[in-house]
């Protein structure tokens, strides 16, 4: 009875129709506070039921701003030329992978990202967008990777894989060698990669990536470096919704 009489309280309150009736007097709002709070003691799940609900509209907010994001953003995301890209132009499916060099998460979900190009090589393409959030050997690593997929895009991949290869934090002679062992010693950071970073940290604000990795699945964004069956599996869902 209490929790049908609270529930009819709510839906009058939600109506406005206690806004324009006549104020409470002390006593009367006792008796509601009372009401209240013997009706969560008693039926506890009432909160549970409210906190899911809240979660869902968040939820539902968030998919709304995503969506926006998505197509505000189309170019940035998919067209930036200073943007790395691994797979086929006409893939059907493109992911957008935020990424740090310096990031053992990221050495750690790197593969899995090649191992589903290489698998579904006529379905996904992937777009790298570095987030050099770990010191400044990951933003000297990402602008040299960044310019030289500018420069000469097939040579690219060696770099990139051999950066992400590497354990550890990238230190300055880390770096040397890898430009050396690619042959890519006289390679310079080009202004464009600048900007390029900076687009890419403007998007990940947009798009509420606070870490690597975190990559852009559709219209889904999977934070962090799941499980390469789990990944596979959303990987999968985005594509059946593209038939």
């Amino acid at each position: 009875m209490k929790k049908t009489i609270l529930a009819v309280l709510f839906s009058s309150l939600m109506m406005g129709s206690v806004a324009q009736a006549a104020p409470l007097s002390a006593d009367q709002e006792a008796q509601v506070r009372k009401l209240v709070r013997d009706t969560l003691i008693e039926n506890p799940e009432i909160l549970e039921e409210a906190i899911v609900a809240l979660q869902a509209k968040q939820g539902e907010r968030q998919q709304a701003q995503m969506k926006e994001t998505l197509k505000a953003e189309h170019d940035a995301l998919f067209n930036d030329p200073t943007s790395p890209r691994i797979g086929k132009k006409d893939a059907k499916l493109v992911l957008v992978n935020f990424t740090d060099f310096n990031c053992p998460f990221c050495k750690r979900f790197d593969p899995q990202l090649m191992d589903l190009v290489k698998k579904y090589p006529d379905d996904v393409a992937v777009v790298i967008k570095y987030l050099p959030f770990k010191g400044q050997t990951s933003m000297d690593s990402a602008q040299l990777t960044m310019t030289l997929w500018q420069e000469d895009p097939k040579a690219f991949e060696a770099l990139h894989h051999k950066f992400m290869q590497k354990q550890g934090m990238l230190s300055d002679a880390n770096i040397k060698d890898a430009l050396k062992a690619t042959g890519n010693d006289k390679l310079k950071a080009s202004d464009k990669s600048r900007d390029g970073i900076r687009t890419n940290m403007m998007l990940a604000e947009k798009l509420g990536v606070n870490g690597t990795p975190a990559t852009l699945v559709g219209d889904e964004l999977i934070p962090g470096a799941i499980d390469a069956q789990q990944f596979e599996a959303v990987v999968k869902e985005q594509l059946a919704k593209l038939k």
